[in-house]
């Protein structure tokens, strides 16, 4: 996460690129402002600024949190495989009705209670494997510039104070509706101004609140109080980007009235376009039911994480396409596990014959027949993956083309026991690309890399039954020395050792596979 001094700075990042296109194609995304695809083109040119709705942090990060960060990390990392620097503002509520009460349960303060909260959802969030936002602003960090925006909304007459209240005037801001496609009068029909409410109309909503007993408050010019929910995101995204900033995300439930009362605070007091493209991603079901506290189906990341490996849990979500509904359940995950499998036997093959490739750029010349053919895969896969997240980031079809890839590579290694290995390189780097996009092939989570002296010490006492040592042992070393003594014992008809040796490495977590030129291994 950066820091910046100067928090009223708009800042630029430099360029992060991917790419190794085979040609240059327009990129579309369905915005939900217009209900139409619409090619995107950055304000500024090769800038992208996103700002997505972050999380209210009065509990543990859940799968619906997972299923839209996740979302966003691929929609990030495909932005910046175009060529874009990307600057990704996500907010922290740790202001909210949901935190103080939590809090006063507790007896600690409201603050310190989010800011607990704040340092354990992010480190669900890393230990899944989604890259951090560029800045995290807080609410109770943000409060000045929320007056600031209310003090603008008040000026230009869409908004009124009353008795220490102030409240935003839906009716007097014209277009209010527009991205959640209703109009004023149908929203009218049955509302109603709850006991206690100052406001004119039942559809006019909170910009600040008036203090009261238990709650954290604020000095501001129409007494001491805090903001409203919606207020914080006009001003963090405002204050941050700048307007218009490009694409403006969160999950499909915030659309009305959250994302529909920041376009009205955020236009009406500067009287500018807001965000220019709006995404929102599809809510997640968990064994088709809807995920809510009233049924008990919540599931937290840690939860999961403690079963399911984090690559497994990120290809569930990646693989479907941000604006579907996916269905959460254990056989889904076993499938995902079972196809993420297919990937890495390939990815371990190319890297084996990779091996000889020399550390410049690939020389792809002298080709055999069969191996032009699958130069000519490489290519496709690469414009069938590009041609698929132009498409409004089409995950589905971008990982079908990974899955004809692998049948295709398959034939080609029968074909071609032992292929050029600069050509394999190329395949390889294009493959990695490709995967890093779609949150595939990362460096293994902290969480392994804590259990890392652990692992070491039950491999060295493996090994010890053995009656070998390594000196200096690390995991590849030990690995290489056991899969040895498996290898010596087999040659000896000493069965019992040799299974002994590759059941107690599939409870460590490592698998072994039998090849013709040998015993291999890899993580689970």
């Amino acid at each position: 996460m950066r820091e910046h001094p100067d928090t009223h700075k708009v800042y630029n990042f430099p360029s992060i690129s991917y790419r190794t296109s085979v040609q240059e194609m327009a990129l579309n995304i369905y915005n939900t402002l217009t209900r139409k695809k619409e090619e995107f083109v950055p304000v500024e040119s090769g800038k992208v600024k996103l700002y997505v709705c972050g999380m209210t942090v009065y509990s543990d990060a859940h799968i619906g949190h997972a299923r839209t960060y996740v979302a966003f990390d691929v929609i990030r990392r495909y932005l910046e495989y175009k060529g874009n620097s990307v600057m990704y503002v996500q907010n922290i509520t740790d202001v909210d009705d949901k935190i103080i009460a939590a809090a006063n349960r507790e007896g600690v303060d409201p603050l310190e209670y989010s800011q607990r909260f704040t340092d354990r959802c992010l480190d669900d969030l890393d230990a899944l494997g989604v890259r951090r936002a560029d800045l995290y602003p807080k609410a109770s960090e943000t409060i000045l510039d929320m007056i600031r925006m209310i003090e603008q909304i008040l000026k230009r007459d869409y908004g009124y104070v009353a008795d220490g209240d102030v409240y935003f005037s839906v009716e007097k801001f014209s277009t209010y509706g527009k991205l959640s496609g209703q109009n004023i009068a149908e929203m009218k029909k049955g509302a109603r101004i709850e006991a206690g409410e100052q406001k004119r109309s039942p559809l006019d909503f909170a910009l600040w609140k008036k203090a009261k007993p238990g709650e954290p408050t604020w000095p501001s010019p129409w007494g001491a109080g805090r903001p409203g929910w919606h207020i914080e995101c006009s001003a963090m995204s405002s204050k941050f980007l700048g307007l218009p900033f490009d694409i403006h995300g969160g999950g499909m439930d915030l659309q009305f009235p959250h994302h529909e009362n920041e376009v009205a605070q955020a236009e009406a007091a500067t009287g500018k376009q807001f965000a220019r493209f709006w995404m929102h991603i599809g809510l997640l079901t968990i064994n088709g039911e809807k995920m809510s506290k009233s049924i008990g189906n919540i599931i937290n990341v840690k939860d999961l994480l403690k079963t399911w490996d984090a690559e497994v849990l990120r290809m569930f979500f990646a693989q479907a396409h941000y604006r579907s509904p996916p269905d959460f359940s254990e056989k889904a995950l076993t499938d995902i596990e079972k196809g993420r499998e297919r990937l890495y036997r390939v990815k371990e093959r190319l890297e084996e014959h990779a091996k000889h490739a020399s550390q410049q750029k690939p020389s792809l010349t002298m080709l055999h027949e069969v191996e032009k053919e699958y130069l000519t895969t490489i290519t496709e896969l690469q414009g069938e993956f590009e041609q698929a997240m132009d498409d409004d980031f089409n995950t589905p079809k971008a990982f079908a083309s990974l899955f004809e890839f692998i049948n295709k590579s398959n034939k080609f290694f029968e074909q071609q026991p032992q292929p050029n290995p600069e050509l394999c390189k190329h395949a390889l780097d294009v493959y990695l690309k490709i995967g890093s996009v779609l949150t595939l092939f990362q460096p293994k989570t902290n969480a392994r890399t804590k259990e890392e002296p652990d692992v070491t010490n039950k491999l060295q006492i493996l090994l010890q039954s053995c009656g070998k040592t390594v000196q200096a042992p690390t995991v590849d070393e030990l690995m290489k020395a056991l899969l040895f003594a498996r290898e010596d014992a087999r040659k000896h008809k000493d069965w019992k050792t040799a299974d002994r040796i590759r059941n107690n490495l599939e409870e460590l977590g490592f698998e072994i596979q039998d090849t013709a030129k040998g015993p291999v291994w890899r993580r689970k």
